[in-house]
């Protein structure tokens, strides 16, 4: 029953992250256009996708970004066409920050606030370096061989997206070290957040046999 239940929050908690990502790229947004009809942006919807990840869970986190930008994209006919890549991508920034922050740091064994913070931003980094590398050389292969744009109208977009994914990646970083960190006491406080204290546990009981 309480697997159930863990479940149904889990789920709850996506849906509302995937909106948080839908309304942050949809409205929080300076489109760019560029060359042939396409466009890129400036936006803030991969923060909470890394911010999703860093609450419930690379899947879920990533999940959530998949689904919430996804749908802004087939929501929108400049980006329509890319809605396929952006689910993929999206999922794997989740996975990525999730991965760094949960299995390898353990945050939520941690009550150390700067143990917390500096890997919430080492997770978050991950993730999104993930994207400014990833989102423009597989958009120059999308656009190319699935799209049949002409190569060097691919490459100029490529260049283009990675300018403004990298300028995205910063500001996302911010922001979600900024957020995370000051919601983070508000959940735990409010048993929405669980956070065992494990790591402390063991880190104190190690000093001691020292």
């Amino acid at each position: 029953m309480n697997t159930q239940n863990s479940t149904i929050t889990k789920l709850a908690e996506t849906a509302l992250m995937a909106a948080l990502c839908y309304v942050s790229f949809t409205f929080l947004q300076i489109k760019i256009p560029v060359p042939g009809g396409d466009a890129t942006s400036i936006h803030i919807g991969n923060a909470f996708c890394v911010l999703a990840a860093l609450l419930i869970g690379g899947v879920y986190g990533g999940l959530s970004g998949a689904i919430g930008m996804g749908i802004a994209d087939l929501m929108d006919p400049v980006y329509i066409t890319g809605a396929p890549k952006t689910f993929v991508l999206k999922f794997c920034i989740g996975l990525i920050t999730g991965l760094v922050a949960h299995k390898i740091a353990k945050i939520n064994e941690s009550t150390d606030k700067k143990y917390v913070f500096k890997w919430s931003v080492i997770a978050s980094v991950a993730g999104l370096a993930f994207n400014v590398v990833a989102d423009p050389i597989v958009g120059y292969f999308y656009k190319q061989y699935i799209l049949g744009q002409p190569q060097e109208l691919a490459q100029a977009l490529a260049k283009m997206s990675a300018v403004a994914t990298l300028f995205n990646a910063v500001v996302s970083v911010i922001l979600v070290a900024v957020i995370y960190n000051a919601v983070r006491p508000v959940l735990i406080k409010s048993h929405l957040l669980t956070v065992t204290g494990k790591k402390k546990n063991r880190q104190h009981k190690r000093k001691q046999n020292e």
